[in-house]
């Protein structure tokens, strides 16, 4: 995941108790996720709350993502982490592997309305080990100062004739191939079923042959604000949070084009044997709710899983989220089981045809 902001190595963060009488019952609860501004939003908007209401001390630590420390604390029955914010595919691997903790998904708080939980999480948000807490996106952005009207839609990112220029592309398979196959008329929907076929590969990769010779690769999530910001390219795919930055925080006249983004989910874990187990799932409980939510993205521009979460987002926010309603109408949520079935290939066949 390239979260804004993410650093690098292990860090501590130790958050005092604040004014609660009772700390004498109060736990500690190790919260591990990202770092940097994204960790930071959960502080915000999850840790200092909770803190405030319970007295209990979280101690924040940043790690790299992956399982392989969740793994050597349950192999070797010393689980010192009772929550992380890991990607779908660490969160379904975990589980079927047996080393995070199943949920009771149905004890999750319904929305404000009393609409459940179940109903009130974007679908493919809940899952037996893992909740969900932000969506973020793969999209593309132009530099609004390079054309009188711009690109709308996925299919104008390969348009070299309505909008000539450079492209910017991540130097991977992933959502280039989902992003051609739309282009070239696939609904959303049929977008795997599709790659998932000879003909479908051929079909992405065709679409692709059409701007090769107009792109620049990146493999950095910094590269495609910046190589838009230097000229050289009117358009490129980029992490959401990235341009988000760029446009909000950097005054960059950048457009974001929300049409065929491919949104993936970040989302809590518990790793199985935590001795808090209960106190974790009551701060999923808290953490995941309709408010807190919404408060998290005052300070990052991932968009809240809950759909009641929305129009709570602080209104100069709206705008800037994956899940916004006119930002997700046509979305494709990443498939990381295509992925993990057809990656090597696919990769393969991409190095392959870059090179030729």
């Amino acid at each position: 995941m390239n979260h804004l902001l993410k650093s690098a190595g292990v860090a501590t963060l130790a958050v005092a108790a604040l004014g609660y009488a009772g700390t004498a019952s109060a736990d500690t609860l190790t919260i591990v996720s990202w770092g940097g501004a994204y960790t930071k939003s959960q502080v915000e908007a999850y840790h200092k709350p909770w803190i405030e209401m319970t007295g209990d001390t979280i101690n924040s630590e940043d790690y790299n993502g992956g399982l392989a420390e969740v793994r050597a604390q349950v192999e070797a029955g010393n689980v010192t982490w009772d929550l992380v914010d890991v990607e779908l595919s660490d969160a379904v691997r975990g589980c079927d592997e047996g080393i995070l903790e199943p949920l009771p998904i149905a004890d999750l708080p319904p929305a404000p309305d009393g609409t459940p939980a179940e109903e009130d999480f974007i679908a493919g948000t809940l899952h037996e080990c893992a909740v969900g807490l932000i969506v973020w996106s793969t999209v593309y952005a132009y530099d609004e100062t390079k054309f009188s009207t711009g690109p709308a839609t996925i299919a104008d990112f390969f348009d070299l004739a309505k909008f000539p220029g450079k492209r910017g592309m991540r130097k991977t398979p992933k959502a280039n191939l989902e992003f051609a196959l739309m282009a070239d008329g696939v609904a959303a929907d049929e977008v795997y079923d599709v790659l998932a076929t000879p003909e479908g590969v051929e079909r992405a990769f065709a679409k692709l042959d059409s701007i090769k010779d107009d792109t620049i690769w990146w493999e950095a999530g910094a590269q495609p604000p910046q190589l838009l910001a230097d000229g050289e390219v009117v358009m490129t795919t980029a992490y959401n949070g990235r341009l988000f930055n760029a446009i909000a925080k950097e005054n960059k006249p950048f457009e974001i084009v929300w049409d065929g983004q491919v949104w993936d989910i970040d989302l809590w874990v518990m790793p199985r044997g935590t001795p808090n187990k209960e106190r974790a799932w009551e701060f999923i409980k808290f953490s995941s709710d309709t408010q807190r939510l919404a408060d998290q993205a005052k300070y990052i521009s991932y968009g809240p899983v809950r759909k009641s979460s929305f129009p709570k987002i602080l209104p100069e926010m709206q705008s800037h989220m994956p899940t916004a309603p006119d930002n997700f109408k046509n979305p494709l949520q990443n498939d990381f089981e295509f992925w993990a079935d057809y990656g090597d290939e696919l990769n393969e066949r991409f190095n392959a045809w870059l090179a030729s």
